[in-house]
């Protein structure tokens, strides 16, 4: 099977089943790794010198296994490495997830059970949520969807699209150290500076592919396309990573609404720039409006990722030809 279909094949099926939890997912068995690798690493090694060892260690292995299973597979049988393929590609890809959780916010607000909404959101953000109003709800599900769209959606699908199901499953190993150790605290700050530098070098190029797509699929869903340019090109940096924020301005744009600002953790508080403008208050729907902007965006993601790797295909496989 072509590796378009195989991509293809893959966002249908999270679309579909999304990340049932009972079934062991490659996601948490990297983390797993990760944790047992810092103590071995850091007793033998500088924190800075670990953490790109255990970089080094966890890519390899997540490399290493994807394409060995897929070679084994293929032993078997050319179908049975399709299906193997497509399952780890599946696996790299959060849009479903993603929805799910923030539609439980909403579905909270719209009971008007504001304490289990706090809690909803609470399992997708790390801010203090329990004094949080339903604007604040609000704005934090908002949020979590759009910095969301590169490392769960978009970017998998770039590096499924240049590199298959083993550099869709590295990316998300990348992801994942950077998940893990990706922290500016007394005991990341040396041993997670590789993860947190790799992941930001991984996400640059699909963030700033991503943002103008979400745009663009604010316009077509009738919302504020023109005004959701011009808050990526004011606002986009206005985040402490140097990718997450150009996504969420272009949401923050499209909806209207400020993103950012104060926030607590840990009890303590911590005002973030802001990113959007201020012209209105965050309501519920913008929970569901944010997600079809994701969803959206991420279908003209895909589009736009297939018809490169078959323009450059076919003009590889034309010149080629003719040389």
């Amino acid at each position: 099977m072509r590796l378009e279909y195989q991509i293809i094949a893959a966002v249908v099926l999270d679309l579909i089943a999304g990340d049932p939890r009972w079934l062991p997912h490659p996601v948490r068995g990297i983390g797993w790794l990760a944790q047992r690798l810092e103590g071995p690493t850091r007793r033998l090694l500088p924190a800075r010198a670990a953490g790109i060892v255990t970089v080094i260690i966890v890519l390899a292995i997540a490399g290493g296994l994807s394409y060995g299973l897929i070679r084994a597979a293929a032993v078997l049988h050319p179908y049975a490495a399709d299906v193997v393929s497509v399952i780890l590609i599946y696996t790299t890809i959060a849009a479903r997830d993603l929805a799910k959780h923030s539609r439980a916010v909403y579905r909270a607000l719209a009971a008007g059970d504001l304490a289990e909404a706090r809690r909803r959101v609470s399992m997708i953000v790390g801010r203090d949520t329990d004094r949080l109003d339903e604007q604040g709800v609000t704005r934090a599900a908002v949020e979590s969807v759009a910095e969301s769209i590169v490392d769960g959606v978009t970017a998998p699908l770039f590096f499924a699209a240049l590199f298959g199901p083993v550099g869709a499953m590295v990316y998300r190993a990348i992801n994942t150290l950077d998940s893990t150790f990706g922290y500016k605290d007394e005991r990341y700050l040396k041993f997670g500076w590789s993860s947190a530098r790799l992941d930001d070098v991984a996400n640059w190029l699909p963030a700033r592919l991503a943002a103008p797509l979400v745009s663009l699929a604010a316009g077509l869903l009738h919302r504020r396309g023109l005004a959701s340019i011009r808050v990526v090109c004011r606002d986009g940096r206005n985040h402490t990573s140097p990718n997450a924020g150009l996504a969420e301005a272009a949401v923050a744009g499209a909806l209207g609404l400020q993103l950012g600002g104060l926030n607590y953790y840990g009890g303590e508080p911590v005002t973030k720039p802001t990113i959007g403008d201020p012209a209105r208050p965050p309501e519920r729907e913008d929970i569901l409006r944010a997600n079809a902007l994701m969803f959206t965006g991420s279908a003209f993601f895909l589009a736009l990722c297939l018809s490169a790797r078959i323009g450059v295909l076919f003009a590889w496989n034309h010149w080629g030809a003719t040389a």
